[in-house]
């Protein structure tokens, strides 16, 4: 690779952690970072000023949706992705290959592509690696994926490495057909994706081969798909021992606090989840000691905020304007009123954006393995 978008900055030494920066074309970010998931390029209920305020400066979108409805050719017509949404700042999006295996009905997959039927409509479709190249070109996307295999937990170790060999020579012609948009004048980045299920030698053949690729990024794939934690642990391990140092590393669909330290203390710069505004939307909200379930009656005349230590606006206000209490948010929660989802997101999503900024830190300071300890040890696991 004749150019690096990674620098690295500095290193924990008792682990894989590290700090570092991404350059993109829409910003230089900062890792670790965590992304937001805004599937139908949005991040559910929550308007791009805020997630600019938060500090964010990457979100995933997802080709799949976006590829279905309203179609990649409406929103190049919209100026990509930026234009269509009003995000200024990077996107990064998956190649679908995910939900055409989760979420699409008849699928057939050939050395070609996928052909799947659309979980809204029925409707018949086919994509390629240069089809989902093509697709998220014109959605300018700052970071793009290869499209996939993505095998589910169990899978018998002959069928795991078919899906992954297939995998890496999709990377292979999602690499050359993004060199030639590259040629046309397209700045976003390719990554792509180690699979191999959890088959060690196969993860190992797999992270060779992708990494061979020499693409901008690299990404773990096919992890947290139901495993136990202690599997995803070993495995994550395993893998990340065998990606380059010189490119980003992304941790694919992982956003829970337990899970975003594992990936750090392997080397991780990147992971994605809907897991905090999905939680948030249900109920569960995120503190220094734990989440909690907003539902339950012991918050009914409870008026302190969601975490007396958050600095978000939704616990400390902004400005003349107060915070808002467990109290008001369990009313507005069982009352099921729109603004409870956006105050409840905004804040976990907060929380998670500030843990990533103290788990930098405690690299820098090269006390990751004690951050990781106390904070563990004051969260818990369960909620309130």
């Amino acid at each position: 690779m004749d150019r690096s978008i990674f620098t690295l900055a500095s290193k924990d030494g008792a682990t894989r952690a590290r700090v570092g920066r991404v350059a993109l074309p829409h910003g230089e970010i900062e890792t670790p970072a965590f992304m937001p998931v805004g599937t139908n390029a949005t991040v559910k209920a929550v308007p791009p000023g805020d997630l600019e305020e938060i500090g964010f400066g990457i979100i995933l979108a997802n080709t799949y949706h976006l590829y279905l409805r309203p179609g990649h050719e409406v929103i190049r017509e919209a100026g990509g992705l930026h234009g269509f949404t009003g995000w200024e700042r990077n996107f990064l999006t998956d190649s679908g290959g995910f939900q055409i295996f989760s979420l699409a009905a008849l699928r057939k997959l050939s050395e070609e592509g996928v052909t799947f039927r659309s979980h809204i409509d029925g409707a018949k479709k086919f994509i390629s690696p240069e089809e989902a190249v093509e697709a998220q070109t014109a959605f300018n996307s700052d970071v793009q994926m290869q499209l996939d295999i993505c095998t589910p937990w169990g899978t018998e170790e002959a069928e795991a490495r078919k899906a992954s060999d297939l995998t890496t020579r999709w990377a292979g012609r999602a690499k050359a057909r993004w060199l030639q948009k590259r040629d046309e004048g397209y700045r976003g980045e390719l990554f792509g994706i180690v699979q191999g299920n959890f088959h060690k030698s196969l993860r190992e053949r797999s992270a060779a081969e992708i990494s061979g690729l020499e693409l901008p990024g690299i990404a773990i794939g096919g992890l947290s798909v139901g495993e136990p934690f202690e599997v995803f642990s070993e495995y994550l391990a395993y893998t990340a021992g065998f990606l380059p140092e010189d490119r980003p590393r992304y941790l694919m669909g992982i956003g829970t606090p337990d899970y975003i330290l594992e990936a750090v203390e392997n080397g991780i710069d990147m992971f994605d989840c809907v897991f905090p505004t999905r939680t948030a939307r249900n109920g569960l909200l995120f503190t220094a000691q734990g989440p909690i379930a907003i539902k339950k009656a012991r918050y009914e005349r409870d008026f302190g905020p969601i975490d007396p230590r958050c600095g978000c606006r939704i616990c400390r206000g902004h400005g003349r304007a107060p915070g808002y209490s467990r109290a008001y948010l369990r009313h507005l929660y069982k009352c099921e009123e729109m603004l409870y989802a956006t105050l409840a997101s905004y804040h976990n999503l907060y929380f998670l954006h500030d843990l990533v900024r103290g788990i930098r830190e405690s690299i820098q300071r090269g006390e990751f393995a004690t951050f990781k300890r106390d904070f563990l040890s004051s969260y818990g696991l369960g909620a309130d």
